[in-house]
């Protein structure tokens, strides 16, 4: 538990650009706090103290704002960023170094039965709001959009977004669009959706524009 607990420590000071020593982290970032009291509470769970296993978590639900099940499992260097609403559920399975930005939920749908939360692979990022519900598999190296909505498996090296999500990217070679992938400039199939729909509904007000010009012309 301490060796993952110093991992978690290090892997945040050498990705957070904003981090400037090691003792910040320690004492001022919420994400780390969050991972701190999952260690805590998932050796309890372990070793069966599941109500003293809750307790932990809870306490770390009320001071961090994350809410992670002590039953989850979760590999070492997990970096929650800003890190307000996010909760990862009981089956949860995240591999190595992953990312997690603020109000993604790692959840189930309500339908699924024994193993009903996602697992994802060894650095995987999910983007801010993004949703991932029942027992899918996010793979290894693979991103998934802000506010995205993750109901399918999601294949390792790939990018998915949208509402529900798509996968626009697979290994490196563009499966859609050509944008660059960051948190900010990923595709969304939605967003092009609606903005062809206003293009045809501003093509459709010119045409009815010029009829209605012409109608009254020969009316006079």
């Amino acid at each position: 538990m301490f060796r993952s607990v110093r991992e978690d420590l290090h892997s945040i000071r050498k990705r957070d650009p904003a981090a400037r020593s090691n003792a910040e982290v320690f004492f001022l970032y919420a994400g780390f706090h969050a991972v701190l009291y999952y260690r805590i509470s998932h050796w309890f769970y372990r070793h069966k103290c599941f109500g003293f296993a809750r307790w932990v978590s809870q306490l770390g639900r009320f001071f961090t704002g994350i809410e992670i099940h002590p039953g989850a499992t979760i590999g070492k260097g997990l970096f929650i960023d800003h890190g307000m609403g996010v909760v990862i559920g009981e089956t949860a399975e995240i591999g190595d170094y992953c990312t997690l930005y603020q109000g993604v939920t790692l959840g189930g749908t309500g339908k699924d039965k024994g193993k009903r939360h996602p697992t994802l692979g060894s650095h995987v990022m999910v983007g801010s709001g993004a949703k991932v519900l029942g027992p899918v598999t996010i793979g290894d190296h693979s991103k998934v959009g802000a506010n995205a909505l993750v109901l399918i498996n999601v294949p390792p090296h790939s990018t998915a977004v949208g509402v529900p999500a798509r996968v626009v990217r697979i290994g490196g070679r563009r499966v859609e669009e050509d944008n660059e992938l960051d948190q900010i400039h990923m595709p969304d199939p939605v967003s092009q959706e609606l903005c062809q729909l206003h293009m045809q509904i501003h093509a459709l007000q010119e045409k009815l524009g010029r009829q209605k010009g012409n109608d009254d012309h020969e009316n006079l």
